[in-house]
This record gives structure tokens, sequence and C-alpha cells, in this order.
């Protein structure tokens, strides 16, 4: 096998550039399972690289599941290599128009969360991933050379400092705006919140993704919303033919969406949808609500652009945190509300008046020290890493025909099983072994989605979560042969 020198990439590094060579050689067939690799040193003359390049490399395959290392013997490639699943096909047809209520999200939520389990179900970042001893740091440092500025009154749109980092970020979603455009809330949730209450009134019909996130489920209940889902490919997103009767037919008031690696189905909307899609909320002249707090997450590394970006009559309500990428717990993200500012000005004031101090200052730091970036790409490869060796789990321990999602950003993977399959008694069974999973309808405001289940790729791979995985595939064998 002769592999020629690695040219210099400007996304990629070098060991990935080296680990995707042998991924291809892999995936052509010109290595066969059970296959020899060359040895660490030859790949290190051959390809002009450094040792420790080709083992980062070889320790990533391994991590994948495309190769296996045999003590004393070297490198081989594995010989149930990754088969790649079916995806699901787009999701759901269109509902009724239906009042909101999920009493059982909250119940399961609460086991997701739980540390007594193996959290295979909470679509929450892992805390070894995150950033946490950089932003201490900052905290401290702010509170020092700012001893007082935590204890007053912010100003409702938040602090200075921080609006300013978010508007210069964002120009890497496509957007020019100015720190004024920004207001700044305790968390994506707050965010959608009041976004919903400046463009509706209770009773109103908002367009969702289906399946789409709980939360923003738990959210229109609590504003006493109806929701209407809209079919949703796991690949391109929702439907705009569906979007489009909907809005033909004055159903609705606005459409709620998560425009880049949505959470559940990791679906993400190009740039030519992203116009569509806008194109008609101007033409019908409706609000959109714009969720993309996954949008830094693609394992590329090039950042989708967002809905907003293409936003000439400043009709997006954009909404997003750093909850996904810094820290879930201190709470800060953001809405740029368009035509909309005043209204949810004065809802934040109302609301709670404004958020933390600390925590903005310590965020806006990190973000302005250009640690960020470097932090992103770690993060970045390690999702896409942990993604890939879930995948080949669900593969090895599942039942064929298992379906999953193709995610390129983000964390999580969506899954659908046969229609017969019961993702509630999945659940029920899991948590007997101390897993949490989440199931398919946690998703729906009609309950849908009953043979599908949501899988988190948060956690790094370990040997707990590979025995939690096969335990699964078990119990879905089981449950199967019933």
């Amino acid at each position: 096998m002769n592999l020629q020198l690695i040219e210099p990439s400007a996304t990629k590094t070098l060991y990935e550039q080296v680990a995707q060579r042998i991924q291809d050689l892999i995936t052509e067939g010109t290595l066969q399972p059970g296959d020899r690799l060359p040895s660490v040193r030859k790949l290190h003359r051959q390809l002009s690289v450094s040792i420790s390049t080709v083992l980062e490399a070889y320790r990533v395959l391994e991590d994948q599941g495309w190769i296996m290392a045999r003590p004393q013997s070297g490198y081989f490639v594995k010989r149930s290599p990754l088969t790649v699943p079916a995806e699901p096909d787009a999701i759901a047809q269109p509902k009724q128009i239906t009042p909101v209520k999920i009493s059982l999200a909250f119940r399961i939520s609460a086991t997701l969360r739980d540390p007594q389990n193996v959290t295979l179900g909470a679509a929450v970042p892992c805390l070894d991933l995150l950033p946490i001893s950089a932003i201490n740091r900052l905290m401290g440092q702010v509170l020092r050379a700012n001893p007082t500025i935590a204890h007053g009154y912010g100003q409702p749109e938040g602090r200075p400092e921080l609006r300013q980092a978010i508007a210069r970020r964002l120009l890497n979603a496509g957007c020019s705006l100015t720190p004024e455009d920004v207001i700044i809330t305790n968390g994506t949730a707050e965010a959608l919140y009041l976004s919903l209450r400046a463009v509706t009134q209770p009773g109103d019909t908002v367009a969702i993704e289906s399946p789409t996130y709980y939360g923003l489920l738990e959210i229109l209940e609590s504003l006493h919303l109806r929701a209407l889902e809209i079919p949703t490919h796991p690949k391109d997103g929702i439907s705009l033919a569906h979007l489009e009767t909907a809005l033909q037919q004055q159903q609705i008031a606005t459409c709620a969406i998560v425009s880049n690696f949505s959470n559940p189905l990791g679906s993400c909307i190009d740039d030519h949808q992203k116009k569509q899609l806008l194109d008609l909320f101007n033409r019908y002249d409706k609000p959109l609500i714009e969720d993309d707090v996954y949008g830094d997450l693609a394992f590329d590394g090039v950042r989708p652009k967002a809905i907003k970006a293409f936003d000439t009559e400043n009709r997006v309500l954009y909404c997003a945190s750093a909850s996904k990428t810094m820290s879930p717990g201190l709470r800060i993200g953001w809405v740029l509300p368009g035509r909309y500012h005043l209204q949810i000005a004065q809802l934040k004031m109302a609301m709670n008046w404004t958020t933390g101090i600390p925590p903005q200052l310590a965020i806006a730091a990190f973000l302005g020290n250009g640690g960020y970036d470097r932090h992103l790409r770690q993060m970045q490869r390690a999702y896409q890493q942990q993604v890939a060796r879930m995948t080949q789990a669900i593969c090895e321990y599942f039942p064929a025909g298992t379906k999953v999602s193709r995610p390129k950003g983000g964390y999580v993977l969506w899954l659908e099983l046969p229609p017969s399959f019961d993702a509630m008694q999945l659940f029920e069974d899991a948590l007997s072994h101390h897993i949490s999973v989440a199931p398919g309808n946690l998703f729906s405001p009609t309950g849908h989605f009953q043979n599908c289940l949501r899988l988190s790729c948060a956690s790094p791979w370990s040997e707990t979560i590979d025995r939690a995985m096969q335990t699964l595939g078990r119990l879905i064998q089981q449950q199967s042969h019933h």
C-alpha cells in the first residue's frame, strides 16, 4: 500500500487527514477486514509526518471502530467494518392542530439527568469537554477587577461587552449585526419564551418541526399555545411544502425551528432552503423564530449560516446560547429580535429585569481572548468521534434494519425501529438497568414516534457506555421477539 504525502489543510489537522486517508482505503475496499495496517514507523516515513501524528490517527480510527490494536502485532482492519445504517425517512405526516400537554416530559427529563444512570438520553454537553477552568479563572478576574458590579442591577438588554462579543461571533454565521441588536437572556429557553410571548397570543398556533425538542413543547404549553407538527427530514430539515400549506390556510402565527444540527434529528437546512424558508415568511408577513444553539458544532469546522443571515426584513427572532459549547450552568443566552426588539426588552424587564452580570462578563472575556475557537475545534472533533463510535455500536448491537440519522454536527442520534416497537417500554426496561434513553414520543405533542428514540453522544466513549449499548441492544432484541 502506497500513500502519498499529506498536503496542508486549513480545515483538518494532520492526524485527521491521515485517519481520513486510511478510512477511505477501508471503505473503498483497498484495505479489507483483517488486513494489517502499515507500522507506525513505516507510515511516519511514508507520509513525512511525526510518529505522534500517526499514533493519534490510529487512536481516532480505533475509537471510531474502524481498526483494532493487537498487542505485539500492530493495527488491523476490524473484521466487522463500519456498516452505515439506513437513514430514517422523512418524518411524520401533517397532524391536526394540537393543544400541548406534556406531563410525560417532566417525569422522563428527570431520569435523563440522574447521575445514578448511564445517561444516554440527555442532550447536555459533557462537562469534561467544557472550558470550565478557563471560565472559572475569568470569572475570578472579573470579580477582582469589578468587586461591586455583581451586586447591582444591570440593563435588561445585557452587558455591552457580551453583546459586542456576540455580534462579532455572528459574523461567522453570515450575520452583519450591531451590539445594539442583541438582548442577553437566561439561556436559549428564555430567549424562545420571550420570542413566543412577543409574537403570539394565547390560543395561537405555532408550526414546529416533527419531531421537535421537548423543551419547546414545555414553553408552548406554559404560554397556552397550540402546535402544528410539520413533517421534517433528518438530513434536510422541515418540509417547505407543508409549511407553505399551513401559511396559505392562515393556520399559524409563527414557526419555531432549529436551523442547524437540530435536536433530536440532527438535520441542517442548506442555504438555498434557508432562503426559500425566509421568502415564505416574507410573502405571508409572519415572524420566524430561529433556534441556532448547535450551529457552532459542525464536525468539519465550517459553521453553517443562520437563517438570520438572509433576513432583509428584520422578521427573524434569532435565539442561541453558551449552553452547548461553554457552560449550561451559567445560563447565558441571547436573542436578536429584529423588529420585535422593544417588545422583547420590555418583556425581559417585566420577567426578571436582567441576567447575572459576572457570568455575562466571563463569557464575554472567553469569547474575546481567542480561547473559544481553539476549544471549539477540540469539541467538534470529540463529538464527531463520539457520534461515529455510537453509530458503530448501534450497527454491532442493535437489530438489523434499525435506521439511524447521520448528523454532520451536534451530538444526538435519532433511531427508528420497526413500527411495532414500543420505545416507552424500552425506556422502562432500560431504567431498571440504570440506563436512561429518550423515547421518541417525548418529542411530539401528539405522542407520535413511539417506535423511535434519541441517543446522546455527548460523553466520551467508555467501557460503561459500551456495556450500556450492549444491554440496550439485548433489550431491543427481546422486545422484538415477543
